[in-house]
């Protein structure tokens, strides 16, 4: 008898399965994927767009952050102090307007390009006439190396801009902030070049001017380009459709200018890599070919512009044949069309027994020469801006003015064997001066001249009465 309790599954019902697990390349296949799955942590949509729309509008605090900036990195530039330019950049808060404009141009949001495109031109224009103020109010007017290491941008500064654009975009769309866009800001240096820039105005030196600018027009538009190109990747939707033919213009427009934008900075990145190279190449024919037992390679300089490279040796004289064997040579060290100029000094006993050589003395001769020829043109400049700022002629006149008992005062300029000038008075006195009356006179003049140093010529004025004759007597 069968168990009506019993129940039997038809046969057409199945068991369910259970999910199937990924196998292994479909495992590495998504770590992949979510190790460089770039919306991860990411603002939604109207989250970024909202920050982006903020970032457009101007604030005087951020314009007064801004010319603080400046200042600070005008000062670290004018004192060569790469920690204190370092500091200007954290503080700058150009770089939000730029990737502003990279974004607006990405969704097409012609409203928001022309915000930002305002607020990001005031904040330059505003850099400007800060740092173009301070130098020109800054005693220290000469050229630092961090003023001059922004005036010739290469193709590495383009690498670094476009690099340093596209983590900085990351970095700004993500929920969690982070020391992305701080590290952008420094990397891309966005604040040194427009101070720099200021520093060509106030002193009028195009190449500054010219150089400057141009590294921060580079900055400028590849981190923009970076924005744009990762606005696209995180498929950030437009909020305008272009038809084929206009999109296609504004296409043409950007590739043109990053053509226009790359061009120069390329040629000066080869031009670089050139000298290096060619650095390299005359090094190795030096540390290669001119080692020997008796002679000893003292100087060496490379001329790259009239391709010479030119050797002062030391002991035994090499033959002409020798010589003409290590001219051969530089074809095998890349260094076509270059010639060798060969300088050979004997080994001579100086009167001490110590060993000297006439190169060695030339050398330090001409590098004494080079030193004096410099302090030469410090002090002409130096004397030319005594003589032009200080009237002698009028410190006289007043000076006489004051000190009623000198005659005949007259003043000038001398200059020591050490080169420091001095205030020079020669005159005549009706009365003694005393101690203090010469050091009254000396502050006096100091304070005339502007100077620290006084020489005092005073003659005393010998006053003889006239001779009065006696009436003769008549007898």
């Amino acid at each position: 008898m069968e168990n009506e309790d019993a129940y039997e599954k038809p046969e057409t019902e199945t068991e369910e399965k259970a999910p199937e697990k990924p196998g292994a390349g479909e495992t590495v296949k998504s770590y992949f994927r979510s190790l460089f799955d770039m919306r991860s942590n990411m603002l939604s949509y109207d989250e970024l767009h909202e920050m982006m729309e903020e970032n457009t509008v101007i604030h005087g605090a951020n314009m007064w952050i801004l010319m603080l900036a400046i200042l600070i990195a005008s000062i670290g530039l004018n004192v060569n102090s790469t920690a204190v330019i370092i500091g200007a950049m954290l503080i700058s808060p150009l770089m939000s307007g730029i990737l502003t404009i990279g974004y607006s141009l990405a969704i097409r949001d012609l409203d928001m390009l022309r915000h930002a495109a305002t607020r990001f031109g005031t904040q330059v224009v505003i850099s400007l006439v800060t740092s173009t103020i301070y130098f020109s109010l800054s005693p220290l007017n000469t050229a630092t190396s961090e003023m001059i290491a922004r005036t010739s941008p290469t193709i590495w500064d383009v690498l670094i801009a476009l690099f340093g654009g596209i983590a900085g975009s990351i970095g700004n769309t993500r929920k969690k902030t982070s020391n992305v866009i701080p590290g952008v800001a420094i990397a891309t240096a966005l604040m040194p070049p427009l101070c720099t820039v200021g520093y060509g105005i106030a002193t009028r030196q195009g190449s500054f001017i010219l150089g400057a600018f141009y590294l921060f027009a580079i900055n400028t538009l590849f981190i923009a380009l970076s924005a744009l190109i990762v606005t696209k990747l995180l498929g950030v939707p437009c909020h305008r459709e272009l038809d084929a033919r206009r999109q296609k213009r504004i296409n043409r427009i950007i590739t043109a200018l990053i053509i226009i934008a790359v061009i120069p900075s390329t040629v000066g990145g080869a031009y670089t890599v050139y000298l290096s190279v060619l650095e390299r190449n005359v090094n190795s024919y030096l540390g290669t070919e001119f080692v020997f037992a008796d002679t000893q390679l003292v100087q060496s300089s490379a001329d790259n512009k009239n391709r010479v490279i030119s050797v002062s040796l030391v002991g035994n004289q090499l033959s002409d044949e020798r010589i003409s064997e290590l001219e051969a040579k530089l074809d095998d060290y890349d260094l076509p069309g270059y010639t060798l100029h060969v300088t050979q000094n004997k080994t001579v006993e100086g009167a001490d027994g110590d060993k000297v050589t006439i190169a060695v003395q030339e050398n330090t001769i001409r590098d004494l020469q080079s030193k004096l020829d410099e302090e030469i043109k410090k002090n002409d400049e130096l004397i030319d801006r005594i003589d032009n700022s200080i009237d002698c002629k009028s410190i006289a006149e007043r000076t006489a003015d004051v000190f009623k008992e000198l005659r005949d005062v007259r003043v000038g300029i001398l200059y020591g064997d050490d080169g420091v000038p001095c205030i020079y008075l020669s005159a005549g006195s009706l009365t003694p001066f005393s101690s203090s009356e010469t050091e009254l006179l000396k502050n006096y003049l100091m304070t005339e001249s502007g100077l620290d140093k006084v020489e005092l010529d005073i003659g005393e004025i010998v006053v003889i009465p006239p001779v009065v004759e006696k009436p003769s007597v008549e007898k």
